[in-house]
């Protein structure tokens, strides 16, 4: 133990929230590890199981309710993720699959929760956009709690006791509200990634905290002095004294710049010279949009929609849809929300959708492909919209759109649904903005033409750099060569931008590259309109664009078109930047991903 406390560390992880904390480290979880009885049951033990499941269940799930009862009309984002576990905990198909494997398998109560995570966890296997891909974390953090009771083995977050880093194997919102939010200085944990729940209640909380750290668990102990670096994702444990007196330093710097940002948050994005352009965020569910107010952000440029459809075991009602959508365009009224459709592919289990074997799903039938081979499901969800539209500020957005063809069926589809609501007497928008998200090479060579039929354009950098250089950036022996100041995706943004001007349509750029400080000043000068980005970027996008001017940034553009390598180009930008900002980009977490 001893040892343990003196040993220095640098451990890297994801940062899931921004900024630095420097203290001493209290856990209050590890693994829980340990496993189950193999032992088939007698059916005369059926009762008996079934029982302690249903037990073990409900008493998790009260938790839940009983702490969402204690931050209701405090924390809505903490709300409603400790009522998505509760939902998660009484989901009658996730019991039905334990006492199934119960009477049909003879599995003890244990072994027969496990199996029914599991089953539900297969549907979240091969997806391949993270923060749906992480939300399969809230089903195994609501399974390993159920376990841990079913072992006996319920864990009790420790009292804090003064100021401490709390680390912890995996956090769930119902251990984060037995702390005093006063004593918490960061979040530490060895599970989760930048969209997990445990990185959304530091935000919230505007605590620092890095996710999926791997070795925590060994390398810290209770007491140990530890950093938590929330821009970088880095966890270091027993600082040398000169790494501690540089981190507090920065830290007391980082303070000032976000008490900055704060402070400029609500002003218009506007360059020196008065050119103006519009910073929108990113969203995945209803409690994310509360935030984008908050942090300046002036509507929505892209609602995920899909997450209301991968995060329940069956399909969601046209009435449900209605409901979650107007939500948001109710509460973001005057301001613009941007609802994409369905953006997954048929490799994963949606109910009502016949799974497809694929050699390669990236290509196949996924996005708009598959909205429009199942028409009842795109049908559906664009009543819904149309609905939600007529209580504020809303427009439609189909993803990777390939050409004309898949465009005029989709805008179909819409007037069908529209049909169908008048009909029925339900009042529904007559002039719903649709627009198209530019993903595919096909897509920016067609962009003239795809401009004669949209009302505006949103260049899907994430998708569209992986297509035009054909890179996935997710594969570690090739994703170096996902770059997004290629000359080849430079050219593809600036052919958009030149299609959607000759159109008089507008233009914006979301992913990663739409919040990379090297990318912006390219971005601004090639006549983007708006920007769309994660929730937590805006104000700092806002700051630099408030610092950049058009001319100098144009002369920028002419240098960059003469170049042709993508790491001269890459210097010049830094060496820009850098000019301008050396101080800012030391606290802006430039490696964080997020998909578009």
């Amino acid at each position: 133990m001893k040892e343990n406390l003196k040993k220095h560390r640098i451990l890297t992880g994801v940062a899931a929230s921004s900024g630095i904390a420097v203290g001493r480290a209290l856990f209050i979880n590890r693994a829980s590890g340990g496993s189950f009885s193999t032992e088939i049951i007698h059916p005369k033990h059926f009762v008996r199981e079934e029982k302690r499941l249903e037990r073990a269940v409900a008493d998790q799930a009260c938790e839940f309710e009983n702490a969402e009862t204690k931050v209701r009309g405090m924390s809505q984002e903490q709300s409603d993720l400790l009522e998505a576990y509760s939902m998660i905990c009484r989901d009658p198909k996730l019991m039905e699959l334990a006492r199934k494997a119960i009477r049909q398998d003879r599995l003890p109560a244990g072994l027969a929760w496990e199996k029914a995570v599991r089953s539900v966890l297969k549907s979240f296997e091969k997806i391949d956009v993270p923060y749906l891909r992480e939300r399969a974390e809230d089903v195994k953090s609501v399974g390993s709690r159920v376990a841990a009771r079913l072992r006996g083995r319920k864990a009790e977050p420790s009292p804090a006791l003064g100021c401490r880093v709390i680390m912890a194997h995996d956090l769930t919102p119902a251990d984060t509200l037995a702390l005093a939010p006063e004593n918490i200085l960061a979040l530490a944990t060895e599970m989760g990634g930048q969209t997990s729940h445990t990185g959304i209640l530091a935000r919230g909380q505007r605590l620092p905290c890095v996710v999926g750290v791997t070795g925590l668990e060994e390398a810290a102990r209770d007491g140990a002095m530890v950093i938590v670096d929330g821009i970088r994702g880095l966890v270091i444990v027993n600082p040398m004294p000169d790494e501690l007196a540089a981190y507090q330093k920065k830290q007391e710097l980082l303070n000032l710049f976000e008490a900055r940002l704060r402070q400029e948050a609500h002003l218009p994005a506007k360059t020196e010279d008065g050119c103006r352009v519009r910073v929108y965020g990113n969203i995945e569910t209803t409690n994310d949009a509360l935030r984008i107010r908050d942090l300046g952000g002036e509507g929505i440029g892209l609602y995920r929609t899909e997450f209301g459809y991968l995060s329940r075991l069956d399909l969601p009602t046209e009435e449900e849809l209605y409901a979650d959508y107007t939500r948001i365009v109710r509460g973001m009224a005057p301001d613009r929300v941007v609802l994409r459709t369905l953006d997954i592919g048929a490799d994963k289990s949606l109910a009502g959708i016949p799974k497809l074997e694929e050699s390669n799903p990236v290509l196949g039938l996924r996005s708009i492909r598959l909205s429009l081979y199942c028409p009842d499901l795109l049908r559906s969800q664009c009543r819904a919209i149309l609905r939600a539209a007529t209580h504020g500020n809303a427009a439609l957005m189909f993803p990777m759109v390939s050409g004309l063809r898949e465009l005029r069926q989709a805008k179909g589809i819409i007037e069908e649904a529209r049909r169908e609501l008048l009909e029925r007497g339900e009042p529904c928008a007559e002039n719903l903005p649709v627009g198209v998200m530019i993903e595919l090479p096909s897509s920016v060579f067609l962009a003239p033409a795809l401009a004669k039929e949209a009302d505006f354009f949103s260049i899907g950098s994430n998708d569209l750099i992986q297509y035009i250089l054909g890179v996935d950036r997710e594969n570690k022996y090739v994703s170096y060569l996902y770059q997004p100041l290629h000359s080849a995706v430079l050219e593809a943004v600036r052919q958009v931008v030149e299609a959607a001007r000759q159109a008089g349509i507008r233009v914006s750029v979301c992913g990663e590259m739409a919040s990379d400080p090297f990318c912006l000043p390219l971005l601004m000068a090639m006549g983007i309109d708006e920007f769309s980005v994660t929730p937590q970027a805006i104000p700092i996008l806002k700051y630099l664009i408030r610092r950049l001017n058009m001319p100098e940034l144009r002369k920028l553009l002419a240098q960059v078109y003469d170049k042709v390598s993508t790491e001269t180009t890459r210097r010049l930008m830094e060496k820009y930047m850098n000019g301008r900002f050396s101080q800012e980009l030391q606290f802006i977490n430039l490696g964080a991903k997020e998909d578009a």
